[in-house]
């Protein structure tokens, strides 16, 4: 069912249940989404208030949904009363049996066997009286919840465009994103920083001096050009003396001083 108040409906689902005789089963309640509350009670009743309980609980609310369902326990209870029979009879036999008993032995195994049997019995009373529990009251599920409240801010403006609240809230979560994956992808890279400035840290301080110091050598000597015409170099050969040609094909070069 749907209820303004949730609360309110609870009070009265628990007052009907005890006007009539019946009792609160099952209760819990829990905020949905932050906005309203969301409410479950299972409610037990005698079977002849069914109806009249069922009429009160359903001027609380909006009826959403609604189910019936109805078993019959009959073979059930039968054969749990037979077998309760059978087994008060088996339990008097042994307490018999226990009286006339003269040996020792005969009596110790005697109570062994009229424990298993009584606690048999006792299981056998238990679920009687389950039995007579479900016949005699009926089950209520009540599920209530409240109208959904609209956000502050989320209302629309006349025109149906998104007020200021809407752009502002928008920004926010946009940005909001935007830095938790931004925190991500700089913890998935940390790792890799943290190798990529040990190796930068190692380069500048031994590669990069040795780099260095290699680098400021002083030159050897600087070599001797051939002469061109026009220029000032001093000749590599003597003046007055030809300068060397290069040999033919064939034939023995000769001296590159003439005298």
């Amino acid at each position: 069912m749907e209820v303004k108040d949730a609360s309110k409906a609870l009070d009265t689902a628990r007052r009907v249940a005890a006007e009539a005789g019946g009792r609160v089963e099952n209760e819990s309640t829990e905020r949905v989404e932050g906005s309203h509350l969301g409410s479950l009670i299972v409610l037990r009743v005698p079977q002849e208030r069914y109806d009249s309980v069922l009429a009160a609980l359903s001027g609380t609310g909006r009826l959403l949904d609604r189910k019936a369902e109805a078993k019959d326990v009959t073979d059930q209870v039968v054969d749990v009363e037979s077998r309760i029979a059978s087994q008060r009879a088996s339990v008097a036999r042994v307490r018999a049996l226990m009286d006339r008993a003269e040996k020792l032995s005969d009596v110790v195994t005697l109570e062994g066997e009229l424990s298993r049997r009584q606690a048999d019995l006792e299981a056998l009373l238990a679920q009687q009286a389950s039995l007579k529990d479900r016949t005699s009251l009926a089950t209520i599920t009540l599920r209530l919840s409240e109208q959904e409240k609209p956000q502050p801010g989320a209302a629309e403006d006349e025109g149906g465009r998104p007020g200021f609240g809407d752009a502002l809230s928008g920004g926010w979560n946009a940005l909001a994103g935007a830095a938790a994956w931004v925190g991500i992808v700089l913890t998935a890279l940390a790792p890799w920083l943290v190798v990529a400035l040990a190796v930068f840290f190692l380069w500048r301080r031994l590669v990069r001096p040795r780099l260095a110091a290699r680098g400021s050598r002083p030159a050897g000597p600087a070599p001797v050009l051939p002469y061109a015409r026009g220029t000032r170099r001093e000749r590599p050969w003597p003046r007055g003396a030809r300068a060397p040609t290069a040999p033919r094909p064939g034939r023995l070069p000769r001296s590159s001083f003439v005298p």
